[in-house]
């Protein structure tokens, strides 16, 4: 295994998840953000449960949230060199779901901001008639940067990782 990485949240990300996240009886945002990243050993079991593949260790993946079923959301770490909020958050459902959410913290906080999570942008992407966040959305206006709508950010991300999906299901076990 990888050697343990540092488990403490960048400053911003722990700020938004001291936030509210509504659920809203089901119409809201089915998300749990950790206090910390989810450790190493952590990481491995939960790769090697999830592709039932062995010889992975999920070092490149920083885990802070999951919805209610389980699914995690994490911090991909493909640019080398580069702080963890720049880096592209991805999801892993617990029934089998995938995808790339954002390209970064910033277009996820947007994504949050129009009510979807991680989950939602997985399951349903844009197409969901999500409940703006008003909380959430004064935290992406704050540090964000410039407003940007779902659908956008959504594409962008699949555009700039389109193999991602595949290659994750060419590490499951069969």
């Amino acid at each position: 295994m990888s050697a343990p990485f540092d488990r403490k949240l960048p400053p911003l990300l722990a700020e938004l998840h001291g936030l509210d996240v509504e659920y809203g009886d089901g119409d809201g945002i089915d998300f749990e953000p950790y206090q910390e990243f989810q450790s190493a050993e952590d990481n491995q079991d939960w790769i090697r449960a999830w592709t039932g593949n062995q010889t992975l260790d999920g070092a490149e993946y920083r885990v802070f949230g999951q919805d209610g079923s389980g699914g995690y959301a994490a911090f991909w770490m493909v640019r080398p060199g580069r702080p963890v909020l720049e880096q592209p958050i991805v999801f892993f459902g617990s029934e089998g779901e995938l995808g790339v959410v954002a390209r970064n913290f910033s277009d996820y906080l947007w994504l949050l901001a129009a009510g979807l999570g991680p989950y939602e942008v997985t399951a349903w992407g844009a197409e969901l008639d999500s409940e703006p966040q008003p909380e959430l959305a004064a935290f992406a206006e704050q540090h964000g940067g410039p407003a940007k709508q779902p659908a956008d950010i959504i594409a962008a991300a699949r555009a700039e990782f389109p193999d991602f999906e595949d290659k994750i299901r060419a590490l499951i076990a069969s």
